[in-house]
């Protein structure tokens, strides 16, 4: 998927000034995010699950090869296959390649971040094989020919009349005012491909690692329609979904669920655990896994950015951060938003390109309080902030302005001292008198004109040194 991080403060105003869009980013707070609260609260244990499940991915990333390994084995040992794909285009065409050989012609698809990671709709529209979104929200964006607004929620800035107009544009409907009008048209539509389609490919929320099993966690059935339908099944999943065991499993479904709708349990969790053997009902005859890398390895690597692959994309990180409920996702510029949006996308697309994303967080650390793994997001934005301005661990991604780098000199040689410091005083209170009003700065020149263009900036003080001594001469000299 072609990255738009650069544009970030762009996207960023765009979004601002649509009211609807703000209506729509208000409702994940009022929404989602004081579900998960009341879940939460009452969930007895809930503080100690975090706890648990923080040290199992702790544990689970830092053995990740060897995890990856028992997977393996035991998919194989099932009947699937299992390939470990580098990056985003050998995962791309290990699928490309199944589709062809099998001649594939349909290819339904449950939702998967990864996919849109790895641009897998285009790639296969490319090789003559439509690609289905069946994922109601998904399905909606794909009509527009959008990215996923949220990890959880893909059309969550779209309001009713936007979906009713894309069905009529796209499939010729008519006007519909009802969510239900609405969904009974792309349940008809939908259906027939799940008829048709020879490959069904899907994302992963866990794999278990000591029984191969793959999960899924849907609200519409789709996912298993997808897993079960198509004489193909594909699951495709960053190298970071694995967890040790079942008894694992169900904590994290607790947690995943809880922190994602607010819902106490979604309406489907679905199981695989490879081809359709002699006495199942229903299944593939074929299962295939892609593990994909694209990057991850690079995160994992870095003792201060690993703690992003603890990640469960609940998507709670989004609902409670301030800049996210008012920006949205499609500022971000990638496949992921949010808090962990702006950790992940700059290691994933470059750090140079994606420069701005650490700096789109308040620090307020709401993200950290509603992580259900309870992943320390602020320090690692923080870690971004200090790379991008010095570079010491990327310094082939940095992209400071030369503008930049003689303010950041300027200051330092202005505090050096105490006359250095009173003399970057005298001038900088010389330098604001055409632009202050009463004691702020309204609008400064370029290239500081981006500190004034939505706030007054503070005008720059007197020192309290001088303010003591005229005070001390306004009453003749004693210290009172």
């Amino acid at each position: 998927m072609k990255s738009t991080t650069r544009e970030f403060r762009k996207t960023a105003q765009v979004a601002l000034d649509d009211a609807e869009v703000q209506a729509n980013l208000g409702r994940l707070y009022s929404g989602f995010s004081k579900g998960r609260e009341r879940e939460a609260a009452a969930t007895p244990g809930w503080e100690e699950m975090r706890e648990r499940a923080q040290a199992i991915k702790t544990h689970t990333v830092a053995n990740l090869d060897h995890y990856l390994e028992m997977a393996e084995a035991n998919v194989t040992r099932a009947g699937g296959h299992v390939y470990f794909a580098s990056d985003a285009d050998a995962a791309s065409r290990y699928v490309l390649d199944l589709a062809r050989a099998k001649g594939v012609k349909v290819a339904i698809k449950g939702k998967s971040m990864l996919s849109e990671e790895m641009g897998l709709n285009e790639r296969l529209a490319d090789e003559g094989v439509e690609a289905v979104e069946t994922d109601l929200g998904e399905y909606i964006i794909q009509l527009r020919d959008e990215t996923p607004y949220h990890i959880i929620v893909p059309a969550v800035h779209l309001s009713k009349d936007d979906v009713s107009e894309v069905f009529t544009e796209k499939l010729g409907t008519p006007h519909y005012d009802s969510p239900e009008e609405l969904a009974g048209v792309a349940r008809a539509r939908l259906r027939s491909k799940f008829v048709e389609a020879d490959m069904g490919i899907t994302g992963v929320n866990f794999l278990v690692a000591e029984t191969g099993t793959v999960v899924l966690v849907t609200n519409e059935g789709n996912g298993r329609m997808c897993t079960s339908m198509p004489r193909i099944h594909v699951a495709i999943m960053g190298m970071e979904k694995v967890i040790p065991s079942m008894d694992d499993l169900g904590m994290f479904l607790r947690l995943l669920i809880r922190s994602a709708t607010g819902q106490h349990i979604s309406s489907y969790v679905t199981t695989v655990d490879g081809p359709r053997q002699a006495d199942d009902e229903d299944g593939p005859e074929e299962f295939h896994l892609v593990v994909v890398d694209n990057g991850r390895s690079r995160m994992l690597a870095d003792p201060e950015l690993r703690e992003a692959l603890n990640c469960i994309r609940c998507g709670a990180c989004l609902n409670a951060c301030p800049v996210y409920r008012k920006v949205g996702g499609h500022a971000y510029g990638w496949v992921y938003s949010g808090p962990i949006g702006a950790v992940v996308s700059p290691m994933l697309t470059g750090l140079a390109d994606a420069k701005d994303l650490p700096f789109a967080s308040s620090l307020c650390g709401a993200c950290r309080e509603a992580c259900p793994v309870k992943i320390n997001l602020p320090r690692m934005l923080l870690r971004l902030r200090r790379e991008v301005t010095e570079g010491t661990t990327f310094p082939d991604q940095r992209r400071v302005s030369l503008f930049e780098k003689i303010a950041m000199k300027g200051w330092r040689l202005s505090v050096a001292n105490g006359f250095t410091l009173g003399l970057a005083n005298r001038l900088a209170r010389l330098a604001q008198r055409p632009f202050r009003r009463g004691g702020h700065l309204t609008r400064l020149p370029p290239p500081l004109s981006g500190w004034t263009r939505s706030r007054n900036f503070p005008a720059v003080a007197v020192p309290f040194r001088d303010r003591w001594r005229r005070y001390l001469g306004d009453q003749g000299g004693r210290d009172e």
